[in-house]
């Protein structure tokens, strides 16, 4: 008996790493399409918004709101973005664009109050109870990866998404005039203005494109977690730590550094008892593993910075 449930007791462990990884995959890419807007927003114009992550948490909302009304996922998924990109260049035209001329202080000062604002304005629209978004039915089902291993399939969307976003983004900005302008405006902004370049349309353009970016990573994760005010705040850490970790500017890094962080964290979560316990009693491990797991993306980060203080893949220039 023995033998059989040491093979059995593998067999869960090798699933269930699966999963994590899965996950971790899942969460990567999520946070790639919040850190691809944040990195280029940070990158192209040198500004800190703290706000970014109301996006994220406006488009669950707006996504929860247009579904409602219409009944059918992709109308409120592409009525949300595109509500989102407009409610966003709002903020940008009446808000952002006075502050792109300040020190970061004050940048840091005023997005931060657009946080508190906004927050606070999502109770005041939707209320302060939790919200939740149907997935669609078609989608709503589990796929067997391989026997004894099965995994929801809006996850393996969400993966699909996220990487089909990806190369979307590698194309535009590699292969297209307004990438090179990006790739030219996150190194040498005065001397693409100098060339005639209209500095301020680009800078649109680009919050304009975040801002879609953000909210579709909130419409996506509606399915799974509570809409609720608050959302996008500990994400926008995240964030941070994705860009910090990929380098500013940067896109190839911003995607392989949401890959790592999110593979990290998820593993690190799922296991970290379990590895402690190979070092210390049971009791000590089940104590010390959840708050060393916490602090695992934040250890990667100190450990990137200290050995490549520009990120893994810093833009040209920087």
């Amino acid at each position: 008996m023995e033998p059989r449930r040491t093979a059995a007791s593998r067999a869960m462990s090798f699933t269930l790493f699966i999963v994590q990884i899965l996950n971790g995959l899942q969460f990567g890419v999520l946070l790639f399409l919040i850190a691809a807007g944040l990195t280029l927003v940070f990158g192209v114009m040198d500004f800190i918004n703290l706000a970014h992550g109301v996006q994220y948490m406006l488009g669950a909302y707006l996504a929860v709101m247009f579904y409602t009304l219409t009944g059918s996922f992709v109308a409120a998924l592409l009525l949300a973005l595109v509500a989102a990109l407009a409610f966003g260049l709002l903020l940008e035209f009446t808000v952002f664009r006075h502050l792109y001329d300040r020190d970061h202080l004050e940048q840091v000062i005023a997005t931060f109050g657009i946080i508190l604002f906004l927050n606070q304005g999502v109770k005041v629209v939707w209320g302060a109870a939790p919200l939740s978004l149907p997935i669609p039915d078609s989608l709503s089902g589990v796929v067997v990866l391989m026997p004894g291993l099965i995994y929801p399939i809006w996850r393996l969307v969400i993966i699909g998404a996220g990487l089909a976003v990806g190369l979307l983004l590698y194309i535009l900005v590699s292969r297209t005039r307004v990438g090179m302008l990006v790739r030219a405006g996150a190194t040498h902004a005065p001397i693409v203005s100098a060339l005639g370049v209209d500095i301020r349309r680009l800078f649109m353009i680009v919050f304009g494109f975040g801002t879609m970016l953000a909210a579709f990573a909130g419409v996506m994760i509606a399915p799974i977690l509570s809409v609720e005010p608050g959302m996008g705040d500990s994400v926008l850490i995240l964030a941070f730590v994705v860009i910090v970790i990929g380098g500013i500017g940067s896109m190839r890094g911003a995607f392989i550094a949401a890959l790592l962080v999110g593979l990290v964290d998820t593993l690190g979560r799922s296991f970290m008892i379990d590895i402690l316990r190979l070092a210390m009693a049971p009791s000590p491990a089940r104590t010390v593993g959840p708050a060393l797991a916490s602090m695992l993306i934040y250890v990667l980060m100190a450990l990137v910075l200290y050995f490549r203080p520009a990120g893994l893949f810093p833009a040209r220039g920087r």
